[in-house]
């Protein structure tokens, strides 16, 4: 059994959750979201706390249920808080900008790399070099901010690329100090 399935899942005032049809919904001050269920794993929502338990002692159950408690979790804390990633430009004259809804980067290749933001994410630059990506999607926003890294990752001989804030990038000698 699961350490994370077997806790229940606090839910606060403001958050309104329905199940129906084998999908989850959960509504909250941020949006909504919705996850369909597995037949292998059974919800439910009482005294403000909702409860995932499996469905027999198969091995996806087991498995599963574990997975879809730490879904809905995220679910809910993503429609009262939202989810935040940030990641920063490192290299002279990289840059990055927004036009119209499109994020442009500007990092050292012969063209201009533009891309495009998808629904339900926000995307906004206090500094040129530093790109904060919103929402209340935790795969949403994850896979999103994993798809301008990888862009141009972090090099490990001059430090160059994108990185996540507080990513720490171990620098490596170059060919002429190596012996």
């Amino acid at each position: 059994m699961s350490k994370i399935g077997k806790q229940p899942i606090p839910v606060l005032d403001k958050v309104k959750i329905e199940i129906k049809n084998g999908v989850i919904s959960v509504q909250g001050p941020q949006g909504k979201l919705c996850l369909p269920l597995l037949s292998v794993v059974e919800v439910k929502c009482a005294n403000s706390q909702i409860v995932v338990t499996p469905v027999g002692q198969s091995k996806l159950a087991r498995s599963m249920f574990g997975t879809t408690r730490a879904l809905i979790s995220n679910m809910v804390k993503g429609v009262t808080e939202g989810f935040k990633k940030e990641l920063n430009i490192v290299g002279v004259g990289y840059k990055a900008q927004m036009k119209d809804k499109d994020l442009v980067l500007q990092i050292g290749f012969s063209h201009l790399v533009e891309i495009k933001v998808p629904e339900g994410i926000k995307v906004s630059l206090p500094k040129p070099t530093t790109i904060i990506i919103e929402g209340i999607d935790k795969v949403l926003v994850g896979q999103f901010a994993a798809n301008i890294r990888k862009i141009y990752p972090p090099e490990p001989y001059k430090g160059k690329g994108i990185r996540y804030s507080g990513e720490v990038v171990r620098k490596k000698l170059g060919k002429a100090l190596a012996k």
